[in-house]
Parts: C-alpha cells; structure tokens; sequence
C-alpha cells in the first residue's frame, strides 16, 4: 500500500500542509511548513520543504511518487502557472507545475484551486461520493466553489469557471473585494456574518454579542453569533436568519443553474450551518424554478482541515 500512496500539498498564504494518501482518500502521515508568500524562491522552497519531509517519514520504493497540489487562484490548471494570487502576491504569472517538475523529475504533478481540489476529493471519497454530478462550497472566511460532473471536475473554458463565491446576489449589497457588489461572499462568509452582527449593535446595545467581545464591537465573530444564537439572543437570531436566507436564495440559484446530485458544504463556517441544513433546503425550495428542489441532499463535507491535502491528492488519478 505504501507504494500506492501520492502526495497531496496544500498551500496556503502562511502555511504550506502536504499529506501521503492512498487510493481510497486515507491520508497516512501530514507535514506543514511556514509559507514564505513575499519571495517567489522562498515560497518554492518552503513547498519543497513539506514535501522532502514526507518523503523522509515513508520513502518510496518504486520512483517517485505523483505530487497533487491546490494552490490559491487564479490559476490555469491546464498550465500550471499560478496567475496572480492576492495572498501570494511573489507568485504573479508563476510556474508552479515546471518548477516542482525540476525539483523532483520524473514525477507527475496536477494543480487546482484548493476549492475545485477538494470538490473532488469529497466526490471521489468523501461526501459526495456515489453522486454523479457535486456541487461542492467551503465557506469559511471566503467563499469558494467547485463543481464535479461525472467524476471530471468542471474548469470552463480558460479554467476560471466555478467562482461561486462571487455570484452576485443583490447590486444594492456591499461592495466585495473582487470588485462587485453583493457577491454571496460578502454577506454570508464568516466576516460578514460578524460585521452585519456589528451593524445591528446600534439598534440592540445590550446584545450578549459585545459581551462576549469584551466591549469590543470589532471583535465580535461569526463563532461569537453562533454561540449567541443558541443562548437566545435577539442580535444573534436575527442575524442567523438572514444568513440562511441568503444561503439558500444563492444555492436555489445554484440548483436552477447546475441541478447537482448533491450539494457538499465544508469549510470553517460549516460547524455553525451543521444544524439549519434542513432550514436551508426548505427555504431553497421557495427559491427554485426548478420542480425538485427536494430530491437534492445538503451535506457536510467529509474533509474538515484536511479538505486541501485530500483534494490535491485527488487530482491524481489514485484508481
């Protein structure tokens, strides 16, 4: 089994984590190494250094194994240049997949986006597996999609598709960081929830919220108004309410678009929907032109904090 196992990396904007993963999605041994994102040489090598670190805890036998990696977009998967990533800014029009060929010849390398990456991991192994076609979100502190159908992950015609966070919802909405207004992620990912939790401070000051940031309205968190909720607090319920509101309205959008066998929700925020999944579809179900709006399961994702490792090994074909 050993010799069967790929390497699955995970960069990020501070941390790089690589794991050994088998066939069947089982990830046997995990390193992490600081990530460097302002030197494009050092952000190579703290790369470099996870994955050398795997191959001293189990050295392959046979060659070299295949290296699967999800990486921040965009990016071209077809290429492998990372294209200009805003938390690895060293990284603009970088070679990746060339540069971890020349480190370690011989050996096959895949990249993705960490989103369409871990869709994939949770079609082939995870939550979603046995499904045909997945519609996979990670909703955390942004939000961001990927879709699978029939077991090929969907990339559109220049590998930009898929941007799911980014559909807008309502122009009238706040302005995203990617330029438009009202995108799903700015009013549902976890600073949202947190800075519309802020805004209604001033109509309800005596909300447990600032209590619990220490008088600090600024510090108040989407996990501080999901523990305010379930103690009943007004600011907290109202605040959840919209947010399933506009969940379900995006995801009712997603089910006249797409129409998935299922819909995987993963990602930091998940924890705090894991008990309104049945809200959410109900109130989805209002929002479709689509007649079976039910028949579609919502799901928590197989992959927790290890959804990067396990989607970058998933690019590998491990069949």
């Amino acid at each position: 089994m050993q010799d069967h196992l790929v390497v699955g990396v995970d960069i990020g904007g501070t941390k790089v984590a690589a794991g050994l993963v088998d066939c069947s999605g089982k990830i046997h041994a995990q390193s992490r190494t600081l990530m460097v994102a302002s030197d494009a040489a050092l952000g190579l090598a703290a790369v470099s250094a996870a994955i050398d670190e795997l191959q001293r805890m189990s050295p392959p036998r046979e060659g070299i194994r295949p290296i699967g990696i999800c990486a921040p977009g965009p990016l071209n998967p077809t290429t492998g240049i990372i294209i200009n990533p805003p938390n690895l800014p060293a990284w603009h029009q970088f070679p990746l997949a060339d540069e971890i060929r020349r480190l370690y010849p011989g050996a096959t390398v895949e990249i993705d986006n960490d989103a369409n990456a871990a869709a994939l991991a949770e079609a082939k192994w995870g939550a979603g597996r046995g499904y045909p076609n997945v519609f996979y979100a990670t909703i955390g502190t942004g939000i961001g999609t990927g879709i699978v159908f029939d077991g090929i992950v969907y990339h559109g015609r220049t590998g930009s598709a898929t941007e799911g966070g980014h559909l807008g919802i309502d122009h009238r909405r706040p302005l995203c960081p990617c330029g438009k207004r009202g995108c799903i992620e700015v009013l549902a990912a976890g600073p949202a929830i947190a800075r519309r939790a802020r805004e209604k401070l001033s109509h309800c000051p005596k909300s447990m919220l600032l209590e619990m940031a220490g008088g600090n309205a600024q510090s108040i968190t989407s996990e501080m108004v999901a523990k305010a909720y379930w103690a009943g607090d007004s600011v907290a319920k109202e605040v959840m309410k919209e947010t399933l509101d506009l969940l379900a309205y995006w995801l009712g959008n997603v089910v006249d678009l797409v129409e998935p066998d299922v819909i995987v929700i993963g990602g930091g925020v998940s924890s705090m929907l894991a008990p309104f999944l049945d809200d959410i579809r109900s109130r989805w179900i209002g929002a479709c032109l689509n007649p079976y709006p039910q028949d579609i399961p919502l799901v928590l994702a197989h992959y927790k904090e290890d959804a990067g490792i396990a989607g970058a090994a998933a690019l590998c074909d491990t069949n």
